[in-house]
């Protein structure tokens, strides 16, 4: 891995001058104690791990704001890991690290609730735009007390989302999404009616670009088709434009 220490934009902060805390779970020593250095060299604070019980031990005593983990652990692995989590209600945002190749199991990983990956073998600074773009997007959407035209609420069927709040309800109940499933859906709601393409959805949601081969995208809006609509087969508020992406129609209706 090269590791070429060209200086990057300081790191996220979540909530004024929070340093981010980043759990690393590897069981390949080397890269983990490589992950933690480089990691806190470019100023955030990490704790590392190097399978699912070490890990257990730590996360029931602090609190991360991001989960580094390695789908191939021994004893629990990493897709049990974060449907675990998942199932618990816990929507820490997760970066998958997986074998290269290993397409169904990233898949999978998506399907589980996880917010982005990244193949093996990776360049360190690959991983730390990846967990920027992660940490921005559970960052404040605007700045507090500052007035904004754009509305912080959106209205659609049973459900509310409110950006401020970050939080989805359906007839008064909280809906859990994901942070890279939060990001999709705002992107939404603030382009109704409006045909997006994949790669536009990527540069909005994710703030980089599409890559043909990533499958993110599609499994993320296969969950909130999910969580969303009466028959996901048949889908009213995120429809399909073919040869294009996506529109999102508040109203539920089919163009």
């Amino acid at each position: 891995m090269n590791t070429t220490n060209t200086p990057l934009p300081p790191s996220p902060a979540i909530g004024g001058n929070h340093q981010a805390k980043i759990l690393v779970v590897d069981d390949d020593v080397r890269l983990r104690d490589l992950l933690r250095r480089y990691l806190t060299e470019q100023g955030f604070n990490v704790v590392t791990a190097e399978n699912g019980q070490a890990m257990n031990k730590l996360w029931i005593r602090e609190r991360y704001d991001l989960l580094v983990l390695d789908l191939m652990l021994p004893g629990e692995d990493g897709l049990s890991i974060c449907r675990r989590l998942r199932g618990a209600g816990d929507m820490t945002p997760i970066i998958m690290l997986t074998a290269k190749g290993e397409d169904v199991d990233r898949i999978v990983g998506l399907e589980m609730g996880a917010d982005d990956y990244l193949p093996k073998p990776f360049n360190p600074r690959e991983l730390v735009a990846r967990i920027g773009a992660v940490l921005r997007r559970i960052g404040p959407d605007e700045i507090p007390g500052a007035p904004s035209e754009t509305p912080q609420s959106f209205t659609f069927g049973a459900f509310v989302l409110d950006l401020a709040t970050r939080t989805l309800k359906k007839n008064g109940e909280s809906v859990p999404l994901t942070t890279g499933e939060f990001s999709v859906l705002k992107v939404f709601a603030r382009h109704a009616r409006q045909p997006l393409s994949r790669e536009k959805l990527m540069e909005l949601a994710r703030g980089r670009e599409y890559e043909v081969f990533d499958r993110s995208l599609d499994v993320q809006i296969s969950r909130l088709r999910k969580l969303l609509e009466p028959d996901p087969s048949n889908p009213l508020y995120i429809q399909t434009v073919w040869g294009l992406g996506y529109v999102f129609i508040p109203e539920g209706q089919l163009r």
